[in-house]
């Protein structure tokens, strides 16, 4: 019997091989030479200094000064036009009509942030902090200021809003000393206005062991809640 072997299927040898075509786009490879002709041909730019950063314009900052302020500014100037003036190289003047504290930048003028710094320590003698405590807002970067009203945390009125603010101040300020000493910041009672001076971590501890006290808390019981979180700030750092 014949067998036509044309119709059969083709059976491969296993011996043979046959090269296959990847199915994926070959992709054409970057050559390390156009890298560097581009790292050339990138465009240098040196550093600006401060009077390019500010464009050739120079910027003013106004503090407005309540009256119950006039006479310890008028007492504390040098104290604070020295540092402005010296140390951060801008212009500083009490502006007698609209009773605002004006300070402006000026061609001597290296930092652009002086400007901000300069601001927030008069607005921190502003609030009623003192000349030496407010210095430190220059001195140091990671120092803010925080203000806010006993009714935010409490909606209070007449005496027992006149309470929450002496739960705050303590027998001769004996409350607000100790809240100052263990968190290490300044804290100004200002009617029912409390100012807070100090770094981030710092402020958050003061503001909650001030809020406790608003709420009704013992002071005994406050003073061993920020002790407790003071020490293990100081254990984690």
């Amino acid at each position: 019997v014949l067998y036509d072997t044309r119709d059969q299927p083709h059976v491969p040898d296993p011996t043979e091989f046959t090269a296959v075509k990847s199915r994926r786009s070959s992709k054409r490879r970057h050559d390390p030479g156009m890298d560097c002709e581009a790292a050339v041909k990138r465009p240098h730019f040196p550093p600006l200094s401060g009077d390019k950063l500010k464009g050739g314009a120079d910027e003013l900052r106004k503090v407005a000064v309540p009256a119950n302020r006039y006479t310890p500014l008028k007492e504390n100037w040098m104290k604070i036009y020295t540092p402005i003036v010296e140390n951060l190289q801008l212009q500083v003047r009490f502006n007698l009509k609209t009773r605002n504290v004006e300070i402006k930048t000026c061609k001597d003028t290296l930092d652009i942030g002086a400007l901000t710094k300069a601001s927030d320590f008069v607005k921190a003698f502003v609030l009623g902090f003192q000349v030496e405590d407010a210095l430190a807002l220059i001195r140091l970067d990671e120092l803010f200021l925080e203000t806010f009203d006993v009714t935010d945390v409490k909606p209070l009125k007449g005496d027992h809003l006149s309470r929450a603010v002496g739960r705050i101040a303590g027998t001769g300020g004996k409350t607000k000393f100790t809240i100052e000493n263990v968190t290490k910041t300044r804290i100004v009672l200002a009617d029912t206005k409390i100012h807070l001076l100090g770094s981030f971590q710092n402020i958050k501890m003061a503001r909650t062991a001030i809020c406790n006290l608003i709420l009704g808390s013992p002071p005994s019981k406050v003073y061993g809640n920020i002790r407790t979180v003071a020490s293990r700030t100081a254990e984690r750092f």
